[in-house]
């Protein structure tokens, strides 16, 4: 009877626990396409599992036991608070509900990031080794008409959410990302450390971000659209991976959304091993 009196002395975590069960196996019934039915305009495993994280969010801004109490569970608080960071922060590619335009916006939200990381890479030349510059130079020559097209259609999907548009879409954030895995690739062979070091920083800034956009992307494709997009990406993900710095990418990510390198973190990893599953 052990586990009803833990129940019993520690209901918020036990409740926590229940809920973080709700989301995990809502997620594999979803991979699975298993829908239980409909429920507005999603489904109602879909809709189970946001309520589930909906009512883990409320728990976490629970104040909790009164002052007395605090230093007493201050290392239980803290177990909990890491579960609470995975359960909402992992991204949730089986639920529905985000439109096309909720999605546009975000995507040109990025762009101004883009756009600064694109002009902090044409400025980075001059700042490397003399040897190393025209390497460096040559491996990231389509970074500013890539990006700039990029740019130009998202903001045109914003306006349009048509799925012609969307198909350009598509199509521009292959093009960055498969530019920016081969700029990786040939900024690895920079032979002067600190060059090479500085080049697959500058190179991973735009990366992060093309990474963010092609994950938005692919929320409001269809999967044939996804093989397709994958199908086009030569230079897989699996191939940089070694020259990648997650905090970096964390850390780029966390700015701007406004929250912390922990949770970045998290999605950060998630996106990867999504893109991964992908194909790309």
């Amino acid at each position: 009877m052990n586990f009803i009196t833990n129940i019993w002395n520690h209901p918020k975590t036990s409740a926590a626990g229940l809920l973080i069960a709700v989301v995990c196996i809502a997620g594999v019934l979803s991979q699975q396409g298993i829908t239980l039915g409909k429920a507005g305009t999603g489904t109602v495993v879909s809709l189970a599992s946001a309520l589930a994280t909906a009512l883990l969010g409320l728990l976490a801004k629970d104040p909790g036991a009164a002052s007395q109490q605090v230093s007493k569970s201050a290392s239980q608080q803290a177990k909990f608070g890491a579960w609470m960071l995975i359960a909402l922060l992992i991204p949730l590619p089986w639920m529905q509900g985000c439109t096309g335009t909720s999605v546009a916006q975000d995507i040109v939200n990025w762009t101004p990031a883009l756009q600064s990381a694109v002009a902090t890479v044409d400025s980075t030349a001059a700042l490397l080794a003399p040897a190393d510059a025209p390497i460096f130079s040559t491996a990231t020559s389509g970074f500013d008409a890539a990006s700039n097209l990029l740019v130009a259609q998202a903001k045109a999907y914003l306006a349009n959410p048509s799925a012609g548009v969307l198909a350009q879409l598509q199509t521009q954030i292959v093009t960055l990302q498969q530019q920016v895995n081969a700029a990786l690739l040939q900024a690895a062979k920079i032979v002067d450390a600190a060059s090479q070091a500085h080049a697959l920083a500058v190179i991973q800034a735009v990366g992060t971000i093309a990474s963010a956009i092609l994950a938005l992307v692919e929320s409001i494709s269809s999967k044939a659209a996804v093989a397709h997009m994958a199908a086009q990406s030569s230079v897989k993900l699996s191939m940089v991976r070694p020259y990648l710095d997650e905090e970096r990418a964390a850390g780029l990510v966390a700015v701007h959304y406004g929250e912390t390198v922990e949770l970045a973190r998290v999605q950060v990893a998630q996106a990867e091993q999504a893109e991964i599953r992908a194909g790309f």
